[in-house]
Parts: C-alpha cells; sequence; structure tokens
C-alpha cells in the first residue's frame, strides 16, 4: 500500500528543481506505483515531511519564518502556473546540469 494519498484538488505553481538522476527515476517509480503524476509524488512527499518534521514545525512559528528569502525558481504565467519565466530573479539552469521540470507530461504505468 502507498505511503502517499494522491488526490488532484490543489491549485499548483511551477516550479523548476534539480534532483539526482537517481531520486528523478525513484520519483516516476512512484508515480507509476501510485498511478499518479511525479508532480503529485513531489508534491505529496514534501507535504508529508512538512508535516511530520517537529522542528520544522517549530520553526514555522517563528519569525524568523516568515523572512526566509525566497530560492525556489516559481514560474508566473498561465493557468496553474503554466508560464516559462522565473519570477524570482533566478536563471534557468544552462550548465547542462539535469533539471527536472515537475509539471511535465503524466508518468508511469497507466497515465494518459
Amino acid at each position: 500500500m502507498p505511503l502517499l494519498e494522491i488526490a488532484q484538488t490543489r491549485r499548483y505553481v511551477s516550479a523548476m528543481i534539480r534532483i539526482e538522476d537517481t531520486t528523478a527515476h525513484r520519483i516516476d517509480q512512484y508515480a507509476a506505483f501510485t498511478k499518479s503524476t511525479a508532480d503529485e509524488v513531489v508534491d505529496k512527499a514534501l507535504a508529508y515531511v512538512f508535516a511530520k518534521d517537529k522542528d520544522f514545525q517549530e520553526f514555522l512559528e517563528t519569525p524568523e519564518a516568515g523572512r526566509v528569502p525566497s530560492s525556489l525558481r516559481v514560474r508566473s504565467g498561465g493557468p496553474n502556473g503554466s508560464g516559462s519565466e522565473a519570477t524570482n530573479g533566478h536563471a534557468k539552469p544552462t550548465n547542462g546540469a539535469a533539471a527536472v521540470d515537475t509539471r511535465s507530461a503524466k508518468r508511469g504505468a497507466g497515465a494518459e
């Protein structure tokens, strides 16, 4: 039984992140296992970690948590963040390093 429940009822933004290639492969495998998308796996896995980390929950109650500068490359534009421009001043990776666009086409077995 999967540890994550995937429900398609949230509003999303598009963000570009870099992860290790083995992690990207595991995300695809977990998406196939749960019959969901890579986007949903990443979103739910992070939400799970954030909710379970007691130290992080305590940090969120501090004034410092409200002053954290943005480092995630969030894109603005179309519906559900489907635009292509970075909104926080960070450039897209251009050094050939593997980057994962977490809003790409559905992955895994059973994806449409």
